[in-house]
């Protein structure tokens, strides 16, 4: 059964930094590629990016591209998002998912089920 766990999110101030984990058990991590997704109270969940099986290959959300970074540790069977210059427009709770196939794209389906996301709040 797929388990993912997401943690690292917080209260920061615009222009601040934030690295959220992905920790998952429960299935062959290296074989899935996984993606960041993020829904903000009263809009849909939408991809932010997403991370191939191997590492090499990334995807990025327009909104997020310059200031964040996915990487992966296969040892550790860990996802992380580093995110800089932090946007009052990032506020929203983050989910990490394996998606259906790598390499992915910020659209590649996820596979379920959700976690419990990261709460991730940007506000002076």
């Amino acid at each position: 059964q797929l388990q993912l766990v997401e943690s690292g999110g917080g209260l920061v101030q615009p222009g601040g930094s934030l690295r959220l984990s992905c920790a998952a058990s429960g299935f062959t991590f290296q074989d899935y590629a996984i993606g960041w997704f993020r829904q903000a109270p009263g809009k849909e969940r939408e991809g932010v990016s997403c991370i191939s099986k191997g590492g090499r290959s990334t995807n990025y959300a327009d909104s997020v591209k310059g200031r964040f970074t996915i990487s992966r540790d296969n040892s550790k069977n860990t996802v992380y998002l580093q995110m800089n210059s932090l946007k009052p427009e990032d506020t929203a709770i983050y989910y990490c998912a394996a998606v259906s196939r790598s390499p992915c794209t910020v659209s590649t389906s996820p596979l379920r089920p959700w976690g419990q996301g990261t709460q991730v709040t940007v506000s002076s």
